[in-house]
């Protein structure tokens, strides 16, 4: 991985821990819905940031050299974007 990639990815996941514990005690709480609701989306968009982090670090690292060897690989590496943004490869 990416060293810096590496280490804004390790930075996101623990805001989105610190996030998810904060809508886990708003639920125990009780609080207002819409409150809820807006932390929630809050956490979909930064998890959003966090999955563009590492498809960069997939992109730089493991799709360059599978392009580069071509092949089987070269088709893995389609199959597996298509699959991150949710399409089929066939």
């Amino acid at each position: 991985m990416i060293e810096d990639i590496k280490k804004r990815a390790l930075h996101r996941a623990s805001i989105l821990e610190g996030q998810l514990r904060g809508v886990t005690r708003m639920i125990e709480n009780e609080e207002y819905c819409m409150d809820i609701i807006t932390q929630s989306r809050a956490i979909q968009k930064s998890l959003e940031s966090l999955n563009r982090l590492l498809l960069e670090n997939h992109l730089r690292t493991h799709v360059t050299h599978m392009f580069e060897d071509g092949g089987e690989q070269r088709e893995q590496a389609v199959e597996e974007l298509m699959k991150a943004f949710q399409f089929d490869a066939k």
